[in-house]
């Protein structure tokens, strides 16, 4: 228990360092780079069924290793939270090398939020939509203009508001960047999330649909403003699919 709490107030590089000494004082490995992360626990507790079923996730199972040892971590979400979602995300969010874990996670009466984790549990998120049966598809995570900080991109509420949202993190913090509406990314009962980032002429631009399905949109981030571009008709996820091949 009072590992559990020192480790919520640490900072977060001393976390790490508190945490490799923690387990190598029990004769365990260092955890030192997060190698594979996926979702466990299946569980029925959050009855949205956006995804195509009732069924969300109440455990992230973390693989970490050193330089000789692999260990599995679990974190496990209080009863009234889920993962809703189709698969985390690895991406070094801080620039330190390593990745961390980017996942959608849900309260039962507030709905969605992006939440960023490592080995030592949840180090930022953005806040819940606030309302129960609210949720946001991730697009990607890409340095967008080219400021050396890492954004996150998703889709706020593919089903009803539309709106394509950037978060910056920096200082050890999500910051919330800037706002473009008339994109989405899922239909309801969808199992997975289509389009994504490309990198086709050496920066990153985000590929959604438009809000009526009709056309694939590119859209780039720069100098604080979004470009979009019209990339043709969507004739359903093998448009969105080439647009990420670049064609």
């Amino acid at each position: 228990m009072a590992r559990r709490l020192l480790s919520r107030y640490l900072p977060r590089f001393a976390r790490r360092a508190w945490l490799a000494a923690c387990l190598a004082a029990s004769g365990a490995a260092a955890a030192d780079t997060i190698v594979d992360a996926q979702y466990a626990e299946p569980t029925t507790r959050y009855a949205h069924g956006i995804l195509g079923d009732a069924i969300e996730w109440g455990t992230l199972e973390l693989v970490v290793e050193d330089w000789a040892h692999r260990t599995t971590l679990r974190i496990q979400l209080p009863e009234d939270r889920v993962f809703e979602d189709v698969a985390p995300r690895l991406a070094d969010v801080d620039g330190d090398g390593r990745p961390e874990v980017v996942v959608v996670e849900s309260q039962l009466g507030t709905g969605a939020q992006l939440a960023i984790y490592d080995e030592t549990g949840k180090i930022a998120a953005t806040p819940h939509i606030g309302q129960s049966n609210r949720w946001l598809s991730p697009i990607g995570i890409a340095d967008f203009d080219g400021d050396g900080f890492t954004e996150l991109a998703y889709i706020d509420r593919p089903h009803l508001a539309k709106t394509l949202r950037i978060w910056r993190y920096r200082d050890g913090a999500l910051h919330h960047v800037a706002d473009q509406t008339g994109l989405t990314n899922h239909r309801i009962g969808e199992a997975d999330i289509g389009g994504g980032i490309r990198t086709c002429d050496g920066h990153s631009e985000m590929i959604t649909a438009s809000a009526d399905w009709a056309r694939v949109i590119a859209t780039s981030f720069r100098d604080g403003s979004f470009s979009l571009r019209d990339l043709g008709p969507h004739t359903g996820r093998a448009s969105l699919d080439a647009a990420l091949r670049c064609r």
